[in-house]
């Protein structure tokens, strides 16, 4: 999907997204269960005054794959973290309804850990005032972090530029769990650091993504092989390059992706086509993109491209 919609086709709705997005690809799960405090949940005021026996279970749904490729413990999602707030709000404050228990152990989980995709919660309440036998009463709910908004730089300066660029697009839209939200205009520019080499071609896009942070570097990995890039040289030519800018506020310091990309703020490059398709976008921890381009050293090396198709789209 791209960000216009076909002739006729009627406009697609933010849970139609949603659901399309979610469906792609399966996601790892770490489960943990029986986890038990003391509360004071209910709605007979008893409950509330004497309290009891909380037990929940926690499925956490994400991608462990970078994390078990690495054995990096900043690539997954840390289950003691979690297994503190679902403590914290067994234990704090009193709710009439076990379903929000629920639903307040959820939203903090996915707030709190942004790799996070997907979240069941179960809240048992054992020894609830039914009045008659009963093994349990438990609710079970499961929440979906939102998409998040990313964004990605593209430059290419060997071979055919513009095709170069216009099969990045078409690889990074038939990613599953990927949508492209907007595209920036395409730009020549002078090469910046590095050996001496030609003039690149760049522009920024936009996507809405389920997919984790490393998922989606290796999205944009995926683009460059499509491209045939060569890594020889440091900062040298290349027919394609994509990187991975922002991925929502998420701050990141990882060997293989660090979020904001730590060299963002001061290329014109990255920031010129990203300001004219969204000129009240922010970096985040740098402020408005408008301010940083006016700032950019290399920004009197800019020029307008070629026309290429899907670029400079709202």
């Amino acid at each position: 999907m791209t960000g216009q919609d076909a002739p006729g086709a009627e406009p697609a709705r933010p849970g139609d997204e949603q659901a399309r997005l979610r469906g792609a690809g399966e996601l790892d799960v770490i489960e943990l269960t029986g986890l038990r405090g003391w509360g004071h949940h209910g709605v007979l005021e008893q409950e509330k005054q004497i309290g009891q026996e909380f037990v929940v279970d926690v499925a956490l749904g994400l991608s462990t794959g970078p994390a078990g490729r690495t054995d990096a413990l900043s690539r997954t999602v840390n289950y003691a973290e979690i297994a503190q707030l679902v403590q914290r709000e067994i234990t704090t404050g009193a709710r009439d309804l076990i379903e929000t228990l629920a639903e307040r152990i959820a939203s903090g989980a996915l707030q709190a850990h942004p790799l996070l995709r997907r979240v069941q919660v179960t809240v048992h309440k054992p020894s609830a005032p039914v009045g008659i036998p009963f093994e349990d009463v438990r609710v079970r709910i499961t929440r979906h972090a939102s998409p998040v908004e990313a964004v990605l730089a593209l430059g290419t300066n060997l071979g055919d530029r513009p095709q170069h660029l216009q099969r990045a697009l078409t690889v990074l839209e038939s990613t599953d769990g990927l949508e492209i939200a907007w595209t920036g205009p395409v730009l020549e520019t002078d090469p910046v650091g590095g050996p001496e080499q030609g003039a690149y071609l760049n522009s920024a896009i936009g996507v809405h993504t389920v997919l984790g942070p490393f998922e989606l570097l290796a999205a944009a990995q995926s683009a460059e092989r499509h491209a045939r890039r060569e890594r020889r040289e440091h900062w040298g030519p290349r027919t394609l390059d994509v990187d991975v800018i922002t991925y929502g506020p998420m701050r990141l310091e990882d060997p293989e992706l660090t979020l904001p990309h730590p060299r963002a703020h001061e290329r014109a490059f990255v920031l010129a086509p990203w300001h004219a398709a969204r000129p009240k976008a922010e970096l985040p921890g740098h402020g408005p993109v408008g301010d940083l381009l006016a700032a950019a050293a290399d920004r009197d090396g800019l020029r307008p491209g070629p026309a290429v198709e899907g670029f400079d789209r709202p």
